[in-house]
């Protein structure tokens, strides 16, 4: 999978998740003030990238993840050749 279709589906995919605009999803934006998540909404936005993505998020790589473009490096790094 592409960088650009990691982008593209990942914003999709949180956009209607969280019900947030699409055009609010920028790489720079912080990923929780964006999606306006709590602890517990993180928790449902890191399972959702694991199941459709099939990789594993650590607790403790998940502090490295602040921006949208954090996330989609994350995705694109870890994601089954």
């Amino acid at each position: 999978m592409t960088r650009e279709e990691i982008i593209s589906q990942v914003n999709d995919l949180l956009a209607n998740e969280f019900e947030v605009d699409k055009g609010d999803i920028t790489p720079d934006a912080n990923v929780k003030e964006t999606l306006m998540l709590d602890s517990l909404s993180l928790v449902d936005m890191v399972a959702l990238v694991q199941f459709n993505y099939k990789i594993t998020i650590p607790v403790n790589e998940l502090q490295q993840i602040q921006t949208f473009d954090n996330l989609y490096d994350y995705i694109e790094q870890h994601q089954a050749k």
